[in-house]
């Protein structure tokens, strides 16, 4: 989609340009999309770099589920946060179910 943009106003791009691109458009994404999850599922977000991860690792399980299922939304990128979303609640639910990051919680000893 940014690729599209560039391209309307008139900047011709590279194959290295075009990817730097992708790689921004997916960042963003995933920015977005862990950001949501995490306020849905936690309460509130982990930090811009775990939201990321979270995000990007999302979109790609997302992704596969999506496909898996032959369910395409085909909203440019707001078709993409929307399964990078899905995928990255799905994500942390499943970290939550087998307690990834919950911490130990140390008693206080009187």
């Amino acid at each position: 989609m940014l690729y599209v943009i560039v391209t309307l106003i008139g900047f011709p791009l590279s194959q290295t340009e075009v990817w730097n691109l992708n790689i921004i458009v997916l960042l963003i994404v995933g920015l977005i999309a862990g950001a949501l999850a995490s306020r849905v599922v936690q309460g509130g977000g982990m930090g811009i770099v775990m939201d990321i991860v979270v995000g990007v690792v999302g979109a790609f399980l997302g992704t596969w589920i999506f496909g898996a299922l032959g369910i395409g939304l085909g909203l440019g990128i707001i078709g993409e946060i929307i399964v990078a979303f899905v995928g990255a609640v799905i994500l942390l639910l499943i970290a939550r179910a087998v307690g990834f990051g919950r911490g130990r919680r140390r008693g206080r000893v009187v």
